[in-house]
């Protein structure tokens, strides 16, 4: 005993200071359930004591004592059964404190009603608290269950594409073999069809693995993309695949953090789209608009095809919802998945028979932008192909 106490004198204040911080730290919030059960149990006893010493003071006790009552259950939210204990334990001891004031005069028997109404009021707000609670584990029930489903999906999308891929591949390369060697129309054009269906298949499985990746972590890799110059390569590679009149409209010159290879892959989505929905002559324009400071960028699609039908426009994004035959209905699904990923949005409007705009949504880059405006509407893509360059107004 010497000893420890030569040891706690040594220490000082210090020590002092160390074992007070223990019983602080102790006692610091979030308490365990016995001591938040045991400090409300001994403040009630406390308050009831003071009901049957001061007569003419309790109405003060009376109400801490069904206060503290109503809170600790907020806190605690018991099962049904100790509830109703502690409730009748509660009902019958302010009871009797105020049964012992009216039996002495100091107070009358209407005070008596106060204890059912405030047990009515807690039992209200037991309800409403087991009601909130059983709706909220409902909700974290289906949340848990849909994002389970959703991973479920995701794995099996990775899975089933990865193992279509080696053999689709491995079919065209020895359809385009047969291709080499045969003569006879029937035979070519045969086989011309098994290699659009195979190439069709391809194209199905790479997408459903870039929608399946959408959600992951990994997904983007992230590096600033000057839309401007970015949109114009883009264009630069379509113009030979279709007989269109390519055009460059708005082009701001506006940087942003994104996938330049994911974005590539949204971009040329909706390019594919609109040439399968468009004719020799038709227009196809590609436009970069950055509105404001804040305000998201624009990265536009125009064609003046045949545009989409009411019906199907508020449908274009779903899987596997195509308005040609020859598309996989995966392509503006893919676009909005790539945006998505971005904390962006992809928005289309279309008139039929007048051709279709579809928007890629990109938040704002940081710090203040310039606006350039790129070819005066109307201007073709053309007019710089003599030397290896797109036109574009400086």
């Amino acid at each position: 005993m010497r000893v420890t106490s030569s040891a706690t004198a040594d220490a000082g204040p210090a020590g002092r200071l160390a074992g007070l911080g223990g019983i602080v730290v102790r006692l610091s919030w979030p308490f365990r359930p016995a001591v938040l059960d045991t400090g409300w149990a001994v403040f009630s006893a406390l308050n009831l004591v003071a009901m049957f010493a001061v007569a003419s003071w309790e109405t003060i006790p009376f109400h801490f004592i069904w206060i503290s009552f109503t809170l600790m259950y907020g806190f605690r939210t018991w099962a049904p059964r100790p509830t109703l204990v502690v409730l009748g334990v509660v009902m019958a001891t302010t009871a009797a404190a105020i049964g012992h004031d009216v039996t002495r005069g100091s107070e009358p028997v209407a005070e008596l009603t106060e204890v059912p109404l405030m047990a009515a009021m807690f039992l209200a707000m037991v309800w409403h608290a087991r009601r909130k609670l059983t709706a909220e584990q409902e909700s974290r029930r289906f949340g848990e269950e849909n994002a389970r489903l959703l991973a479920t999906q995701r794995r099996f999308l990775q899975d089933a594409s990865h193992q279509l891929r080696t053999p689709i591949t491995i079919a065209l390369g020895h359809a385009e073999l047969l291709a080499g060697g045969l003569t006879g129309n029937q035979e070519t054009h045969d086989i011309e069809v098994v290699l659009g269906e195979l190439n069709r298949l391809r194209r199905i499985a790479e997408r459903l693995l870039v929608i399946a990746a959408a959600e992951g972590p990994e997904f983007l890799q992230t590096e600033a993309v000057e839309l401007d110059g970015f949109t114009m390569e883009i264009l630069r590679r379509w113009q030979p695949t279709a007989d269109r009149r390519w055009q460059l409209g708005r082009l701001d010159k506006v940087t942003v953090q994104g996938d330049r290879e994911r974005l590539g892959l949204a971009v040329d989505a909706l390019l594919e789209n609109a040439v399968r929905h468009t004719a020799s002559g038709d227009v196809i324009k590609l436009s970069v608009v950055a509105v404001g400071y804040g305000l998201p960028v624009r990265l536009i699609v125009a064609d003046t095809g045949q545009g989409i039908p009411a019906e199907l426009l508020r449908h274009v994004f779903d899987r596997f919802r195509s308005g040609s035959s020859r598309g996989t209905g995966l392509g503006l699904a893919l676009v909005s998945a790539v945006a998505r990923a971005h904390g962006g949005d992809v928005l289309a409007q279309s008139t039929p028979g007048q051709g279709s705009e579809f928007e890629l949504l990109l938040p704002a880059p940081a710090g203040p932008l310039e606006l350039m405006p790129g070819p005066a509407p109307g201007t073709p893509a053309e007019a710089g192909a003599a030397d290896g360059r797109l036109a574009r107004k400086p």
